[in-house]
């Protein structure tokens, strides 16, 4: 009998193929940036995606001062904190972020768009930004990606 056979392959932690990727944050929106990035972090882009396992690529971000927020949101957008104790709770405007810690608004933006799981905290593991264009995973031999290539 001549039949087709298909099977579904699951990938697990021994059979993925991650690689390091550089991305350029530079005249980028901060939201379309990061929903692109969190891809390339959760694997959605490989056609052996499997949703329970890191099959993700290691992603380097450079130039995040460079990168734009739409709108007013540089002014109005907040960033709230709480420090654990009584009326402890701190905010910041993205301007305030951007000023003291640009790699952190990248960061933070990225890491919402994740699982919130375990799986989540691996894959913000993955993630590696740096302000300016100099990074410190030469050795690593990663491979430059145009994110308007990508979807």
């Amino acid at each position: 009998m001549n039949t087709l056979s298909y099977k579904t392959v699951s990938a697990n932690k021994a059979t993925v193929d991650k690689q390091w990727v550089v991305v350029d944050a530079e005249g980028q929106t901060l939201g379309r940036f990061s929903s692109k990035v969190a891809i390339l972090l959760r694997g959605k882009h490989k056609p052996g995606f499997t949703p329970h396992v890191d099959c993700g690529d290691n992603v380097i971000v450079i130039n995040a001062e460079k990168i734009t927020l739409s709108g007013n949101k540089l002014d109005e957008k907040t960033y709230i904190r709480h420090t654990g104790y009584p009326g402890g709770q701190r905010s910041l405007t993205a301007k305030v972020m951007q000023q003291k810690n640009p790699a952190l608004l990248v960061e933070k933006a990225v890491k919402g768009m994740l699982p919130k799981n375990k799986l989540g905290a691996e894959l913000f593991r993955n993630l590696n930004v740096f302000v300016g264009a100099e990074h410190t995973h030469g050795a690593q031999k990663p491979k430059t990606v145009n994110l308007n290539d990508l979807k």
